[in-house]
């Protein structure tokens, strides 16, 4: 049987059914960040529609709307112990509120209160057949007495990683770290030499306290080049706005040819000595600046809420060389937002990072820079500019794909911040043009360079308007290039690194991509997603089949890295296993290659109902929600009885939508 166009090529004996589901819209998902309260399904619209494979009605236009797109009401709120502990108390400090404290400081009442510690697997310990991980039967059946204040054999991520567990006893896998003393009571254990290697293996940089947040937030925190930047501009700005004020005489005061203050002769000379000004955006072309030799590397592309430091640090294990933090608002930066500032943090394995920021105006975006470098110390690799968020949030506020239609606002904007930055060079990520049908990148890109002083490019081959749809036009990319090349060797410039982006999903098809555009390397975005793995398939040119087992290990890497960087306590395990399962909406759509007909597989071919070479296969396939959260619970125990994951497309939704843990 012929399947229908745009279908994945799955072989018949893997097949449950023909009919390939709605790939999940992208697009839609991506155009809302708002977080209001979440709102029942629609009339006639069953949350489990999907489930048992029974048979479903026919669909109205209006429902289908209704399942498509992202659910707008998403609210993650943090779960905490019910009895909570003080922090310093529990790291074995002194509290200086004493009885005052708003927490708990009874340490025995705490831990006969706190939930059983969690049993972390070893990778040697994974199967691909069920239990997949094994079961915690520690406990379960104790003949008399009180459960131990611990468990014994457990293995904590954080303690193993640096030497100490900076959550003491709230950790939820207290027994790696802790010991019973001669009079029963619980320490915490410090392995000096693990620390001692782990603060620069493991500690994770561009770290900001309080105190410069609140110097940031209270406008008390320096930035004079931006200040001077920014001065200069607006005396360019009232110079522009004498010369364009027209003095209309009255009629009696008329000049006649006799009176020569307006004479042609001295306009042209003022003309003359304004063109000689050394005005804020004259072309700059600093020698200190660092340049990027990125040529050959491979580059993941900064992605909001998912693009997290855990994820980045399982592609740099995959072969990612560049890392980007994810989009941050260059207003929330200025404002002092802890959310924004947690963006900038970066894993020591990160060898080329940097943060990519995102705004409408110099006055915004010059001291944002400022601020980030002096913040950062040494700490980053480029900023990046973002001139492609497509979503409405963004672009409305002249920020994002905007700027593409602003280009002597932009041009100001990378002069002001590549003055800001010192010698940290100013990268720009752009998409073809605002509207579809008119594509404007291959005027713009060679400016970016030669006029202001940009030292990378990042080209995504769709435009604001065309979001996700359509297949990104690589033709276009090759003469975008081909414009920026041009210009250089004209002006005998040193070759800029260009990138392109979009739709690439294999080896194969980024080889034959860098081929045909002359781009120096791909931005990969949802496909390293769907496969972080892709990486290592791109380094090695070849196409990976790769095992269940291989991806449940990666699964178990990024609990453990969630938990690295998210904490150990209730707290920090409940929001690793909420990025978790965000990861695992995008994983689940990869297809085998070892069930295809034919290779490499698409990135927008929708797959048929399938099954899997065996049980566990079959389960990361699952388009099901809850079984996302069933795997968290193999590496992060069992969720709160109050807590559901709600995915950002509708249609991989199945929980409840009232209680967001």
């Amino acid at each position: 049987m012929v399947l229908p166009i745009g279908t994945a090529p799955i072989k018949a004996e893997f097949l449950v059914s023909r009919v390939a589901p709605a790939i999940p819209d992208d697009d839609a998902a991506e155009g809302s960040k708002s977080h209001v309260n979440p709102s029942r399904p629609a009339a006639g619209e069953d949350d489990n529609d999907n489930a048992g494979g029974r048979q479903k009605k026919k669909w109205s236009k209006e429902d289908r709307k209704n399942k498509r797109g992202a659910n707008k009401g998403r609210r993650f709120q943090k779960v905490r112990d019910d009895l909570e502990l003080c922090w310093r108390i529990a790291s074995g400090k002194i509290c200086e509120f004493g009885e005052e404290c708003r927490n708990t400081h009874d340490i025995a009442a705490y831990l006969a209160a706190k939930p059983k510690d969690i049993n972390f697997p070893p990778i040697t310990a994974l199967s691909d057949v069920p239990p997949y991980v094994p079961r915690d039967s520690e406990d379960e059946d104790m003949q008399g007495g009180e459960r131990p204040p611990f468990g014994s054999n457990v293995w904590c991520p954080n303690f193993e990683a640096t030497g100490e567990c900076k959550h003491g006893l709230k950790c939820r896998f207290l027994g790696g770290h802790a010991r019973l003393n001669e009079d029963g009571q619980t320490i915490l254990v410090v392995n000096e030499d693990k620390k001692a290697v782990s603060a620069t293996t493991q500690t994770e940089l561009n770290a900001v306290d309080a105190e410069i947040l609140k110097q940031i937030r209270t406008k008390k925190f320096p930035h004079p080049i931006a200040d001077a930047y920014l001065k200069e501009l607006q005396a360019a700005a009232d110079e522009q706005k004498k010369d364009d004020v027209v003095i209309v005489p009255e009629p009696e005061q008329e000049a006649t040819p006799s009176e020569p203050s307006t004479s042609l002769a001295q306009a042209a000379e003022a003309l003359h000595d304004l063109s000689q000004k050394d005005t804020p955006d004259a072309p700059m072309r600093p020698s200190e600046k660092k340049r990027l030799h990125w040529k050959g590397k491979t580059y993941l592309a900064p992605l909001t809420t998912v693009g997290n430091l855990p994820f980045r640090r399982i592609c740099v294990d995959y072969g990612a060389d560049i890392t980007c933090g994810e989009m941050g608002l260059a207003n929330s930066f200025l404002q002092g937002s802890k959310e924004e500032w947690s963006l900038v943090r970066r894993h020591p394995s990160e060898s080329i990072f940097g943060v990519q920021v995102a705004g409408s105006k110099p006055q915004l975006l010059v001291p944002a820079a400022e601020i980030i470098n002096n913040v950062c110390s040494g700490n980053l690799d480029f900023v990046d500019i973002n001139c492609g968020c497509p979503i409405d949030l963004v672009y409305k506020t002249g920020s994002g794909s905007a700027l593409l239609d602003a280009a002597n606002k932009l041009g100001k904007i990378i002069v002001g911040m590549n003055k800001a930055l010192g010698d940290v060079p100013v990268t720009v990520k752009m998409r073809t043009g605002v509207k579809d049908g008119k594509n404007t990148a291959h005027k713009l890109m060679p400016r970016l360079q030669p006029e202001w002083g940009a030292a990378a490019l990042t080209l995504h081959g769709r435009t604001r308007q065309q979001r996700y749809s359509k297949l990104a036009d690589w033709d276009y990319i090759k003469t975008c290039v081909e414009a920026v090349r041009a210009r250089e060797e004209d002006e005998n410039l040193a070759p800029v690194p260009i990138f392109g982006g979009g739709d690439c999903y294999s080896s194969q098809d980024y080889w034959e991509k860098i081929e045909q555009s002359g781009v120096d390397g791909i931005m990969v975005a949802r496909g390293a997603l769907i496969k972080p793995w892709i990486f290592t398939e791109i380094k090695e040119r070849r196409e990976w089949d790769i095992s269940a087992r291989e991806r449940l290990e990666e699964i178990r890497k990024y609990a453990e890295y969630g938990l690295n960087h998210f904490g150990s306590d209730t707290a920090g395990v409940n929001t690793t296993r909420r990025y978790l399962c965000e990861a695992l909406s995008f994983q689940y759509r990869y297809v085998p290659i070892g069930l295809l007909e034919v290779l490499p597989g698409r990135m927008n071919d929708r797959p048929p109902a399938f099954r899997g070479r065996n049980e566990l296969e079959t389960l990361l396939a699952s388009p099901d929600s809850r079984d996302w959260v069933k795997i968290s619970e193999m590496f992060l125990g069992p969720a709160p009885e109050l807590w559901s994951f709600m995915p950002k497309h509708k249609s991989n939704a199945y929980g409840t939508e009232e209680s967001q843990g």
